[in-house]
């Protein structure tokens, strides 16, 4: 099987948030933002797949800033650790005011993981994962640390 490159699979998707998307007070839904994420986060995991993924697991999302009705949200996706049939997707949400100067913030960032599936529905392996800065191995590294221990704990029942 092929590897590929972080760069390979990245994916960016940005949105003005709008009214039907918001509370009363102006503040975009949580689960608004939770959607754009897993959207991104699909279609990079799919394209390090090249097959149908589904998402299975969500860490936690905490909301470093609130989003506002006509600001730029601009989500990042990119691949930070491949199993065999699973891939984390680090997932990066900045805000951005388009009527200043100021430059995007970070929202709230989370890791979402996704098993690759063949066309019967089968969980599938998928290339693995090319490495190509510092920053990606150290990511890499706790991510694999965390899905060993959790394999090792569901694999003790």
């Amino acid at each position: 099987m092929s590897k590929k490159s972080v760069s390979q699979s990245k994916s960016v998707l940005s949105q003005v948030m709008l009214p039907s998307q918001a509370n009363p007070g102006g503040k975009v839904h949580g689960g608004e933002i939770m959607k754009m994420m897993d959207t991104c986060g699909g279609v990079a995991a799919m394209r390090h797949a090249k097959m149908n993924v589904v998402t299975v697991k969500v860490d936690e999302l905490e909301f470093f800033q609130p989003i506002k009705v006509g600001q730029l949200v601009i989500c990042d996706a990119e691949v930070a650790f491949v199993g065999r049939t699973s891939m984390e997707l680090k997932i990066t949400v900045k805000v951005e005011d388009l009527m200043s100067d100021s430059p995007a913030i970070v929202a709230l960032s989370a890791f979402f993981t996704y098993v690759a599936l063949d066309i019967q529905g089968n969980p599938h392996s998928v290339p693995e994962l090319v490495l190509e800065t510092d920053e990606q191995r150290e990511i890499f590294e706790v991510r694999k640390h965390r899905y060993l221990e959790k394999k090792s704990a569901f694999n003790s029942y």
